[in-house]
């Protein structure tokens, strides 16, 4: 059935902002929630070297001895879908941005508002994050030689913020390609149009593309492999499957948040799509047994680690997005909060986490009960740190509001992530 000949519920922008807006909340703390539990995995490697490669403390900083298996099949879960529906979302308002500031005035906010996060995260967070990694691989750890130990590794440890710079790429192609190719707005608004009267087709290209993004690289790099230069790095597997889910953001956006896909009428098959997630995702974790953490895997093996996975994130993010239109669209006092914080507990949260784990490590608790010993404070003290931090001036131009005027439709919106301004 088309959504839009279907009068059964009027569209309502601000409900429909308002349920994005909560679900930018919501990511975050599942962002938490996999930084917590990420050393409790049973996959987690042992502790090796902190100078000798393959620097696996770069993605398990803080290795506990207890595991549970629990926390595999959720990290599993999330890295799958977790990232991609972020650049999905992190696209809806870049064409309203854009529409109202221009590419080039765009895309020199975008550098303002995202740049000097990521340079001073790299260069301060992630420093006092990496100490526990340092100190549990080291019999006498010392600030000085850690300090030193650090200067003299051939990578620079990003962590997290590597979303920041790469969220900014794509901000930048963005406005380059308008500015300089004007028929590229043209056939975008044509695009847009198209996926608010056919959603379901849209979908449908949205698939095919993130298939052709997907199956190249992750066959020909598998799950784990990354690209480091200085402090810039990406998942190698993901990197084109999220600039297809921004630009599908994109275009959603210019189509209108409350149309087509985000469409309540449309947010009610939600039940459909969850169980589609779920057996795709199963599939996928059965076939990902012979690739995850298996670097001699057959190129065969890769191939069909890749294949299962397309469907099982797209089914994923589209049930995330469907199910925050259906149940989402409420606002509390405690969600504006959360909102308004989101970005500044994105930035210092894992740090956090890192030395909430590095102190337990000694705590003869079972897995399933440090875990959330690590999130919830971590969720508690990242809060509590990004409200500080947005006292302070000249850390509230990095991870506060954008200072704008702004309707009321997106007023507590614009503060919930590093949006388009």
């Amino acid at each position: 059935m088309n959504v839009h000949a279907t009068p059964l519920i009027e569209p309502d922008t601000r409900r429909a902002e308002t349920a994005i807006d909560n679900l930018r909340g919501v990511v975050v703390l599942m962002v938490i929630a996999v930084h917590a539990v990420l050393g409790y995995a049973v996959y987690a490697p042992r502790p090796s070297s902190f100078d000798s490669p393959p620097y696996s403390w770069r993605t398990f900083p803080v290795i506990d001895a207890h595991r549970f298996i629990g926390f595999d099949i959720f990290c599993a879960w999330a890295n799958i879908f977790l990232m991609p529906l972020f650049f999905l979302v992190s696209g809806f308002f870049v064409w309203k941005s854009l529409e109202r500031n221009g590419a080039l005035h765009f895309a020199q906010r975008r550098a303002l508002r995202l740049g000097p996060p990521f340079i001073l995260g790299v260069a301060v967070v992630m420093p006092i994050a990496i100490f526990p990694a340092y100190a549990e691989r080291t019999a006498h750890p010392q600030l000085l030689d850690y300090l030193r130990h650090l200067q003299s590794l051939p990578v620079w440890p990003d962590g997290p913020m590597w979303f920041l710079w790469v969220l900014l790429a794509f901000d930048l192609v963005v406005a380059g390609l308008l500015a300089a190719f004007p028929p590229v707005r043209i056939g975008l608004m044509r695009l847009a149009s198209y996926a608010a009267h056919e959603p379901r087709r849209f979908l449908a290209g949205v698939f095919v593309l993130s298939a052709l993004a997907y199956l190249p690289l992750g066959t020909v790099f598998g799950p784990m492999r990354w690209f480091q230069w200085g402090p810039f790095s990406f998942q190698l597997n993901f990197i084109a499957l999220y600039a297809v889910y921004f630009g599908t953001g994109v275009v959603i956006g210019a189509s209108g948040l409350e149309r087509g896909l985000l469409h309540p009428y449309f947010a009610r098959q939600w039940k459909k799509w969850l169980l589609a997630a779920v057996v795709l995702f199963a599939g996928w974790l059965l076939v990902s047994a012979k690739t995850f953490m298996a670097p001699t895997a057959s190129t065969g093996w890769m191939l069909a680690d890749a294949i299962a996975l397309v469907p099982a994130c797209f089914a994923s993010c589209i049930w995330g997005l469907l199910i925050t239109v259906q149940f989402g669209r409420i606002r509390t006092g405690l969600l504006r909060h959360l909102q308004t914080n989101a970005f500044g507990m994105y930035w210092v949260h894992y740090a956090i986490v890192t030395w909430l784990q590095f102190a337990l490590l000694a705590v003869p608790f079972p897995a399933i009960a440090k875990a959330p010993m690590v999130f919830i404070p971590a969720t508690l003290l990242s809060w509590a740190s990004a409200v500080a931090l947005r006292h302070v001036p000249i850390l509230n131009r990095i991870v506060g509001a954008p200072q704008r005027p702004r309707s009321c439709a997106t007023a507590s919106l614009a503060s919930a992530f590093p949006l388009p301004d």
